[in-house]
């Protein structure tokens, strides 16, 4: 018979002696709330190599492989603006609630999420650093402490425009080279900032400013479900 390989998850005993090794062997770290099985840290930018450092070669932590690096854009977060929480019984409906535009200057707009694993414990670490400037993002690059980091950062700073300090090749890796703008930043508008076609008396492609107009639907009205009309529930009604 096949066993399975997935591993189980933590147990909650598990977790906290994590937590309470990396607190006493790591420096510059504050605990952030997360899921039971999961653990999650944020480190001081100022401290991030060192921290980096620290929880690849203590031995008790051993984080030696970084699975992830993603970039975060908080300019919306938090800011609800559709009633979906909950169900209703009498069909679909939600309204949009308006709320104040949110400011693109705002600070800690944007972070750099560390996915860590550990093959020697079998654990999992997830690492948050703020960039201390919004309208210059920068943090320190990982690269001289797991290799892997590279490609990451370069996605990180491709869509997000987030600059990694000490990258040996920070250059755009997915979008075009001259794209405009970093697509993943919540302000970012959908339609782009150019678009392209191919010119056949130039023979080759060009860029345009977007043809397209903005559009955003934004539904107000409840629907009327006539399947659950009080006078069609009514017992002495013949089916």
């Amino acid at each position: 018979m096949e066993q399975s390989t997935d591993q189980p998850a933590a147990s909650g005993a598990a977790i906290e002696a994590l937590a309470r090794t990396i607190e006493e062997r790591v420096s510059g770290v504050r605990r952030l709330p997360s899921l039971a099985q999961d653990l999650a840290y944020e480190a001081e930018p100022a401290q991030l190599l060192t921290v980096c450092r620290a929880l690849r070669d203590t031995p008790e932590l051993r984080f030696e492989m970084l699975m992830d690096v993603a970039g975060v854009d908080y300019l919306h977060y938090g800011r609800e603006e559709w009633v979906t929480s909950a169900a209703t019984r009498t069909g679909f409906s939600r309204g949009r609630e308006a709320s104040a535009p949110s400011d693109p200057g705002m600070p800690g707009r944007f972070a750099v999420v560390y996915q860590l694993l550990s093959i020697t414990h079998n654990t999992r670490l997830r690492l948050r650093v703020t960039c201390p400037d919004t309208a210059d993002p920068i943090v320190d690059s990982v690269v001289e402490v797991w290799a892997s980091a590279n490609w990451f950062e370069r996605e990180a700073f491709d869509l997000f425009g987030i600059m990694f300090r000490g990258h040996p090749d920070l250059r755009r890796i997915l979008t075009d080279y001259g794209f405009i703008g970093h697509p993943f930043r919540k302000d970012f508008p959908l339609i782009g900032n150019v678009e392209t076609r191919y010119d056949p008396e130039k023979k080759r492609v060009v860029y345009e400013p977007v043809s397209i107009v903005p559009r955003v639907l934004a539904p107000k009205v409840i629907r009327h479900d006539n399947r659950y009309e009080p006078a069609l529930k009514a017992p002495e009604l013949p089916r």
